[in-house]
């Protein structure tokens, strides 16, 4: 039974370990994906918590599966565990069974999880976490305390740490449709193989005050125009399918709200995109300075300088002097906060594909490279 119970300390923690750094190379994207999760419940007044959540819960993961792995205070850990995998069971069983969440975001972007398979490991965790949860009390630590107190020191940390390194900067392992050496156009692209969605064309007439609904292909036998008027009609769906593109609703639309995306995608050369997710006022002078200095390099190598934001408002407003001759694009703020995990982040572009990004702090980067 000790043997058991050991392997099932070290299955447990490792697996949290990992799962937790995994979360903690890019803890806005579990972020987003818990505001997911919240626009579905209707709790819309968290959301701006929820940044503050992600990092709580991915230190968490981490510090846990050390103290699991060492044995440490395991009749603490075993509840602490207990609540945490109950929650995520109930988490991927809700979007399994909802079928309103496409996919938990228990391993990030890096390793994306169906619904499905999500569900059957926290099932498979949770009966581990039960068994040690029932044997807590016969548990001890065979590391000396003093060990076991550095080792959790270390694993606090490095867990808040290494989260606060790639907010500043970015994700260290880039698993986003936007990474180094992604053509964009591409990746707007349905996947060769990829099954659609099937649907049937469906219609909505009203009869007596009454509305009734049939497809084209099974008309009522007493339908005509007198009886019958039409509401409406639209597509309803049968069979999901997976043919979505890994970029979904980028656009870039003009000042005069035209759709040039594709126009600016074919472009040849090189291009510099500025993604502004959001203007964070004690950074603004920052984002100034930046600006002006990349308007400087890209004038004197004649290459295009444009910058790609959902707030366009707010920063013309805010950066009207800065921006002069420079052509601020918007877009869609889910797809900024996709290609942005910075609120500022400067994008080397090359024939359409990502040569390059860095994030605010970083733009010293970015003026070498495009210096050259």
């Amino acid at each position: 039974m000790k043997t058991l119970l050991v392997a099932c300390r070290w299955v447990v923690g490792l697996l949290f370990i990992f799962s937790g750094l995994v979360k903690a190379n890019d803890p806005l994207g579990l972020s987003y994906k818990m505001q997911e999760f919240f626009e579905v419940w209707g709790w819309h007044a968290l959301n701006d918590y929820t940044l503050a959540f992600s990092i709580l819960m991915i230190a968490f993961e981490i510090i846990a599966g050390v103290a699991v792995i060492i044995g440490w205070q395991m009749r603490l850990f075993s509840w602490l565990l207990l609540g945490l995998i109950v929650f995520f069971t109930f988490l991927t069983g809700y979007a399994l069974l909802s079928g309103k969440i496409k996919a938990c975001g228990c391993f990030g972007d890096c390793i994306p999880l169906t619904p499905t398979h999500s569900f059957i490991k926290d099932l498979v965790l949770l009966g581990l976490i039960l068994l040690l949860f029932a044997n807590r009390n016969r548990m001890q630590t065979a590391t000396a305390s003093r060990t076991s107190i550095l080792l959790l020191a270390a694993s606090i940390l490095f867990s808040f740490g290494f989260q606060w390194y790639v907010l500043r900067h970015l994700p260290v392992v880039d698993c986003l449709p936007y990474k180094k050496g992604k053509l964009i156009s591409e990746q707007m692209k349905i996947p060769a193989g990829a099954i659609p969605d099937s649907s049937i064309i469906t219609f909505v007439y009203n009869r007596q005050g009454q509305d009734v609904e049939f497809t084209a292909d099974k008309f009522p036998d007493d339908f005509d125009d007198a009886t019958y008027k039409f509401v409406k009609r639209y597509d309803k769906l049968i069979r999901k399918g997976n043919a979505e593109p890994p970029i979904k609703d980028f656009v870039l639309l003009s000042p005069g709200g035209s759709d040039t995306t594709q126009a600016i995608l074919a472009q040849k050369g090189e291009q510099v995109w500025v993604f502004i997710r959001d203007l964070p006022g004690n950074e603004t002078d920052d984002v100034k300075k930046v600006l002006s200095q990349l308007k400087a390099v890209s004038g004197n190598r004649n290459i295009p300088l444009y910058v790609i934001t959902p707030v366009a408002e707010k920063v013309m407003t805010s950066l009207s002097a800065d921006l002069s001759g420079t052509t601020v694009f918007r877009s869609d703020a889910v797809a900024v906060k996709t290609a942005a995990r910075h609120d500022v982040t400067i994008y080397h572009i090359s024939n359409g594909a990502v040569e390059d990004k860095w994030s605010l702090p970083d733009a010293s980067g970015a003026l070498r490279e495009l210096s050259r």
